[in-house]
């Protein structure tokens, strides 16, 4: 059973400004003193740690002095593009492969240097290079500290789905109680009353939050043109946009999320075809099923009038996602004009390629599914 007692003394030299606040605030003397003491009885088995609590009631002491260098506070950015900051020994495909894993799948902000990401993509660009040093355990402070509560709730979700899916070891320190319920933690240590308590994950999945997803329709020319504006840079493959297509966005909890478009599928003899053109989620809000669910919903609204509906990708993160789907079947791989991938993914060489292979997916769930 871990535990620890610590006690943190500061005394610093009695210098005129030191001397002041003593002397002005009545203090007994310019010795401060902390205690904190209390214990872990870990469970045999987990994924995800919590510890939470107000600030200055030794959340970062107790993190350190229990998991060591394994807490990760900051990490050192020094190149233009911060792929060439993540661990030498990992490949393009496995560093394309973690940064996917936690949310940030957005290839054309792989190109940019760690400063001007957005707070939410630098707190996954940290996660996944935490992930690729392949450490059994490690923690990170102040976590959800800088980004916005909305995203925080959405980065926590993808972020446990990911240290679950590769079986790690992770622990959250922040001050956020909100983001419990959306990381669905298997223990929390709660540093306003040094209690420590260990979590149903089942319970918890149960009464798991909700994203409310609502969707709209772009009605005209003008509505396209600054919708698409916002995701242009974020499309994995090019940022041009026919504005021709019927235009929808979505957003999650109330702010704006996530962007499709459908366009009919030109053909000399069959005319009932509907392909999804443009599909893009603001990375803030990646790695919890939001392009799916958009997908899902626009095919559903055009089988109703009678359409088929495809999409033709060579996203691997879109791809597996639809792969796993009882909604869509795919019909075309690579450059075959005919053909089934099935559930096999090894033909994916590239997360991008110029010369792309492709899968083509059409919806068979029905315009009754729910």
């Amino acid at each position: 059973m871990p535990s620890f007692d610590i006690i943190k003394r500061s005394e610093p030299a009695r210098t005129f400004r030191v001397a002041s606040i003593v002397d002005t605030y009545d203090l007994q003397s310019n010795k401060v003193t902390e205690h904190f003491s209390g214990s872990f009885e870990l469970p045999e088995e987990w994924n995800v740690g919590l510890i939470v609590g107000r600030s200055g009631t030794g959340k970062t002491t107790i993190a350190r002095h229990l998991f060591g260098d394994n807490v990760i506070s900051q990490y050192e950015y020094t190149h233009e593009c911060f792929m060439d900051d993540m661990p030498k020994d990992c490949s393009v495909k496995e560093i394309c492969e973690a940064l996917c894993s936690v949310g940030f799948a957005s290839p054309p902000s792989w190109l940019k240097s760690y400063d001007v990401l957005s707070n939410g993509e630098k707190m996954r660009c940290d996660l996944a290079r935490a992930m690729l040093e392949k450490r059994e355990l490690f923690c990170f402070d102040e976590f959800t500290s800088v980004v916005d509560r909305n995203v925080a709730h959405i980065g926590s979700l993808a972020m446990q789905k990911a240290i679950r899916r590769k079986n790690r070891k992770f622990v959250a320190v922040t001050c956020h109680y909100d983001v419990q319920e959306w990381l669905m933690p298997d223990w929390v240590f709660n540093t306003d009353t040094m209690q420590f308590q260990v979590l149903d994950l089942e319970t918890q999945k149960k009464n798991k939050p909700t994203i409310n997803i609502d969707i709209y329709q772009l009605k005209s020319t003008e509505e396209k043109k600054r919708c698409w504006n916002i995701f242009r840079k974020y499309h994995y493959l090019s940022d041009s946009f026919n504005m021709t297509a019927d235009a929808y966005i979505c957003t999650a909890n109330g702010e704006i999320a996530g962007f499709t478009s459908v366009l009919h599928f030109m053909h000399p003899r069959v005319k009932d075809i509907k392909r999804i053109h443009r599909t893009v989620v603001l990375p803030d809000y990646q790695g919890v099923g939001i392009g799916t669910q958009l997908n899902e919903w626009v095919a559903k609204k055009y089988t109703k009038k009678s359409f088929r509906v495809r999409n033709v990708t060579s996203s691997p993160q879109m791809i597996t996602a639809m792969n796993k789907s009882k909604k869509w079947e795919c019909i075309r791989k690579g450059r075959l004009r005919t053909g089934s991938c099935g559930k096999d993914l090894k033909h994916i060489k590239r997360t991008i390629s110029s010369n792309r292979i492709t899968c083509t997916f059409e919806y068979i769930g029905g315009c009754n599914d729910g």
